[in-house]
């Protein structure tokens, strides 16, 4: 392990600061490291590994599509892409598809559309349309979206930013109304924020800010790259509220933890303002990701993995809830999306998923507070039992642990 971390940290860029630890094998829900010890993933690399790793189906798409055809461009038409995109109209209930590679690349697709929009549907003044954004959102990491983030580093340093965005309280339908003006092109939200440690808005928040947003002539962006595809309890987490998006980002779990594989997807006439030459992308849509990506949501109906994670879910946030530990402030979450809140005066984030990785399990930090739970939608219920174990042993480090009263 040392050898290669020591090597990754000579050449590499220090822009991660990983765990200490050196994987090497991954199966459904499990991970081994070079010493071949076994850790639980609590992770799923953000929701990109949903579908467990190795997945047979998946991997045989990939092996028998790569063998095929790989990348040809979007010079031509592809056998693999009208399936892929059809299904994937049909599982979201939108009317067409965009495919691109990743989360970030969606999000500027849907950045630019909206815009476009503006200008040739509401008749917005050239140059002048403005996107409302959310205080604490994380939407990738390019430079023009992290131009509009609430999180200093990431916008520090990295100026001067373009544009265009005013950000709002997350939550807070009322704001949202407040800041909407005639230029206002759309409004682009996360349905739980994931980077912001787990922050689940308060009910009928996604309902009144559709409503909000129809009344006002303004487009209804939601961002699923994370929350997407199952990993709360629902196909897409705005089917808790039945809310259908003018536009729809999706990401991660498209490309079923094996290649990147994001798409924009909006309504007709808001996709209808791209023209030939517009946008695009060399690999988006390639015959490879769309092969994985149809397989993949073949996977997710086929294994009614948006049920499970419900129940999986459930499961796993009631017993989290039921540990009473003096570092644990909150235990929130939806589906299999689950952070824990830590209080910093006594431990730190990063401190404590470090003591979870010598227990077996993997996890990640998040603002320095939050060590966040979101296994792959295949897991075993004992499996999270047996990880709840561990959680527990880890909170014994630095205090007493009880199980509150039920």
């Amino acid at each position: 392990m040392g050898d290669t971390i020591a090597l990754e940290r000579r050449y590499g860029a220090t822009n991660y600061a990983p765990l200490p630890i050196v994987l090497t094998r991954g199966e459904g829900a499990w991970l081994w490291d070079d010493t071949g010890k076994r850790y639980l993933d609590m992770l799923s690399a953000y929701s990109a590994v949903s579908f467990g790793h190795g997945h047979p189906k998946l991997v045989k798409a990939l092996s028998e599509q790569a063998a095929r055809l790989a990348v040809t461009s979007r010079a031509f038409h592809s056998d693999k892409l009208s399936p892929f995109l059809a299904k994937l109209c049909e599982v979201t209930g939108m009317d067409r598809a965009l495919p691109m590679n990743t989360g970030a690349e969606a999000v500027e697709t849907a950045i630019k559309c909206a815009r476009k929009w503006a200008y040739v549907v509401k008749k917005v003044p050239r140059d002048t349309a403005e996107i409302l954004v959310c205080d604490g959102n994380f939407h990738g990491r390019t430079t023009t979206i992290v131009g509009f983030s609430s999180e200093p580093q990431y916008r520090d340093d990295f100026g001067p930013h373009s544009g265009g965005f005013r950000r709002v309280p997350f939550g807070d339908a009322k704001a949202l109304a407040a800041a909407i003006t005639p230029n206002t092109a759309a409004f682009l939200v996360e349905p739980v924020q994931g980077e912001a440690g787990i922050v689940v808005p308060p009910a009928g928040y996604l309902t009144e800010c559709a409503r909000i947003c129809r009344d006002r002539n303004v487009l209804l962006i939601v961002d699923e790259v994370q929350t997407g595809l199952g990993r709360t309890g629902r196909i897409l987490a705005i089917h808790h509220e039945g809310v259908k998006p003018d536009g729809l980002v999706l990401g991660k779990a498209l490309g079923g933890g094996l290649l990147p594989v994001s798409a924009f997807l909006a309504r007709d006439e808001v996709m209808g303002v791209f023209k030939p030459g517009d946008h695009g992308s060399t690999f988006g849509g390639n015959a490879l990701g769309a092969a994985v990506g149809l397989a993949s949501l073949e996977v997710l109906l086929e294994e009614r993995l948006a049920e499970r994670a419900a129940a999986m879910g459930a499961h796993l946030l009631q017993r989290l809830r039921a540990i009473s530990s003096p570092i644990v402030t909150d235990v929130r979450g939806q589906g299999l999306l689950i952070g824990v809140e830590l209080d910093p005066r006594k431990v730190s984030a990063r401190r404590f998923v470090e003591t979870l990785l010598k227990h077996g399990v993997l996890s990640k930090d998040t603002h320095g507070t939050v060590a966040r739970f979101a296994p792959p939608l295949i897991v075993e219920r004992a499996d999270l039992d047996w990880a709840v174990d561990r959680i527990r042993d880890a909170l014994r480090e630095y205090g007493p642990v009880y199980e509150k009263a039920a």
